[in-house]
């Protein structure tokens, strides 16, 4: 039997600031690029969840299996699942583990009795999230973003803008990212570096504008999350 592939696709979930996606294995290994998000995954008719990553993810799958996610946006996650995202780094989890089997089974069973499991997923988890959006993990994503903590002493200026101690931000940082701010830093930018870098534009021009001290400490720091140099990421 040949099993067709789909390609990755991806679209705004219904949750504020979140992507559903769909992906069918080609077979063999796969590379997941940190990005500062966790993801709830349906994979082959059960339920995990993605924690953060500070480093590239590699696994392997056979061909054929599907996956159906929703990636929220940075720090937005931990208010679902009612865990801190440091308790996830690095790690992929059944959703089962997180919560009791009994709730989790309720959902999944749910999702599998749709006609469409993928928009029955993000239905789903759009339901659960009660939480009202917190303002100070919208506030450090969008400061990062914004290059606040680009340089020097960008933890003490973003801790002084919301009235938190660097130890306090830290801490903040760790239950909502999985990691600190500077660390954040890292991994929200190097994602801005590549994607400017697929556009075409030469390294060297990728790394002035977004913040690095030249090509030679983007290659460094790109190498140093993912295991492979801007180059080959970029095709």
């Amino acid at each position: 039997m040949t099993v067709a592939v789909e390609p990755y696709r991806e679209r705004p979930a219904r949750i504020a600031g979140a992507q559903l996606w769909t992906r069918t294995a080609e077979g063999g290994e796969f590379r997941i690029l940190p990005d500062g998000c966790m993801d709830v995954l349906l994979m082959d008719d059960d339920l995990y969840v993605a924690g953060p990553d500070s480093r590239a993810w590699t696994g392997t799958a056979p061909r054929g299996t599907r996956y159906a996610g929703v990636r929220f946006a940075p720090g937005a996650a931990p208010a679902l699942l009612g865990v801190p995202a440091h308790d996830l780094l690095n790690e992929r989890v059944p959703l089962a583990e997180l919560w009791s089997p009994n709730r989790s089974r309720r959902l999944l069973d749910r999702i599998r009795s749709a006609p469409d499991q993928t928009e029955a997923l993000d239905l789903e988890v759009a339901r659960l999230l009660d939480e009202p959006e917190d303002r100070l993990t919208t506030h450090i994503v969008n400061s990062v973003r914004s290059g606040l903590l680009r340089g020097t002493a960008g933890v003490s200026r973003l801790a002084g803008t919301i009235g938190l101690s660097e130890r306090q931000l830290h801490r903040r940082c760790l239950d909502a990212f999985g990691y600190g701010p500077k660390m954040l830093d890292r991994v929200l930018w190097m994602n801005v570096a590549l994607d400017h870098a697929r556009t075409g534009l030469p390294l060297a021009d990728v790394a002035m504008i977004t913040g690095y001290a030249d090509q030679a400490h983007l290659t460094r720091d790109v190498k140093a999350l993912t295991g492979l140099p801007p180059k080959i990421l970029i095709g």
